[in-house]
């Protein structure tokens, strides 16, 4: 849904909810309810007849547009295909993740080699993926889900499993901001379920602080990654020993 379309959409909805006939609004705009029905139907009210019917509805243009905004289906996943599309174009999932982490074109170009016609294009072909609508004056839209997720064992998924994760545990953690630890010990069935809820708290706490910080320029943020597992498990050496009647499951 076109931003104009769901911003007239938000204003009838609003006029539903109060009771507000288009006769009444004809009233406040001092036009006929010929004209209002044409205007709505045709999404064509201006901004100074918006303002005045908010004035009257007693809402905020910026109101209407949030609400206008909450009405519009989000992506929360793509299909297999398109996760396909992102992952046969490096500098495409680039750029899909650098919006979806709020940087701004501007920010984009100052930092990695695209030319800005080589930008616009892949944004365009991520608005035809349902990740971003692209707007006038160098905006861009989000149109992802606060839930939005990857598929799991889908395209994306397997790439970080195959490619990006294995280059994450390259590393010895030892430079500054790098933490790894690694425990082994047993433990209850208990205290397993109480890390595992511990683990779940910890991620959260990571993707609220990513949203914290969202509205900071890009040039104070540094791109992170958390990884943490936990599951019980025996070094599979370990395991081979064991007498067949023996053998542990949670």
């Amino acid at each position: 849904m076109k931003q104009t379309q769901a911003i007239h959409a938000a204003l009838k909805k609003l006029m539903r909810s109060r009771g507000k006939t288009y006769a009444d609004a004809a009233g406040v705009l001092d036009l006929s309810e010929a004209s209002i029905k044409r205007l709505f139907s045709q999404q064509a009210l201006s901004v100074s007849r918006l303002e005045a019917l908010c004035d009257w509805l007693h809402v905020d243009v910026q109101d209407l547009v949030r609400m206008s905004r909450e009405q519009e289906p989000l992506t929360t996943q793509l299909g297999e295909d398109q996760e396909a599309v992102l992952l046969a174009d490096t500098g495409l999932l680039l750029v899909a993740y650098l919006l979806l982490n709020h940087w701004t074109q501007e920010e984009i170009l100052d930092t990695y080699g695209f030319t800005r016609p080589e930008l616009t294009r892949r944004m365009f072909r991520l608005q035809e993926l349902g990740l971003v609508e692209v707007l006038p004056f160098d905006r861009v839209r989000l149109k992802t889900a606060r839930n939005f997720s990857w598929r799991r064992d889908g395209p994306v998924q397997r790439f970080f499993a195959d490619q990006v994760l294995k280059e994450f545990l390259s590393s010895a953690f030892e430079e500054p901001g790098e933490s790894m630890e690694f425990v082994s010990g047993m433990l209850s069935r208990k205290s397993i379920l109480e890390l595992q809820g511990r683990i779940a708290e910890l991620a959260r706490e990571f993707d609220d602080r990513v949203e914290s910080d969202l509205g900071l320029p890009a040039e104070d943020r540094l791109g992170s990654s958390l990884y943490v597992a936990f599951r019980p498990w025996e070094f599979s050496d370990f395991s081979a020993l064991r007498k067949a009647d023996r053998i542990k499951k949670f």
